[in-house]
């Protein structure tokens, strides 16, 4: 049987992000991710908080460590990893989130800037049909006709 691991999540980060090299010279950052869980407790909504600890490389660790600190609030896609160590003589493990792509999302903390760590994603313009706007997700939307422009 196939197998799928994928994760999407938005939130804000926890702590300033932490970069190192490993000795080939690859850039890795640490960051700590808080991710809102909207519920109901009686007849009140309250967010419950999730934290998850979140590991970026390359050039997106880079980026991350430059443009975002404690607060920005981000988009990460990635994958989980779950993780067993041994401390003190006690076995210990831990799901952490291996993020392949990052975008940085408006609002949030002091660096949390509207730049992009990936590769640019396209908006999926609305399916209205009356829109004059190509739903193709692939190609992204088309231009309207000159005549539709209000300017």
């Amino acid at each position: 049987m196939a197998s799928f691991n994928r994760v999407i999540l938005i939130g804000n980060l926890t702590r300033d992000p932490e970069l190192r090299y490993i000795p080939s010279g690859t850039a890795v950052s640490e960051l700590g991710l808080a991710v809102n869980e909207r519920v109901k407790k009686g007849d009140q909504w309250v967010d419950e908080a999730n934290f998850f600890d979140v590991t970026l490389w390359g050039r997106t660790a880079e980026i991350a460590n430059e443009y975002l600190s404690k607060g920005s609030s981000v988009l990460i896609e990635g994958r989980l990893k779950y993780e067993t160590w041994e401390k003190d003589g006690q076995k210990r493990n831990k799901v952490k989130i291996i993020g392949e792509k990052m975008q940085m999302l408006g609002g949030g903390g002091g660096g949390g800037g509207g730049g992009r760590a990936s590769a640019p994603q396209r908006q999926h313009a609305s399916s209205s049909s009356s829109s004059g706007y190509d739903d193709d997700y692939s190609s992204g939307p088309s231009m309207p006709p000159d005549d539709e422009i209000p300017f």
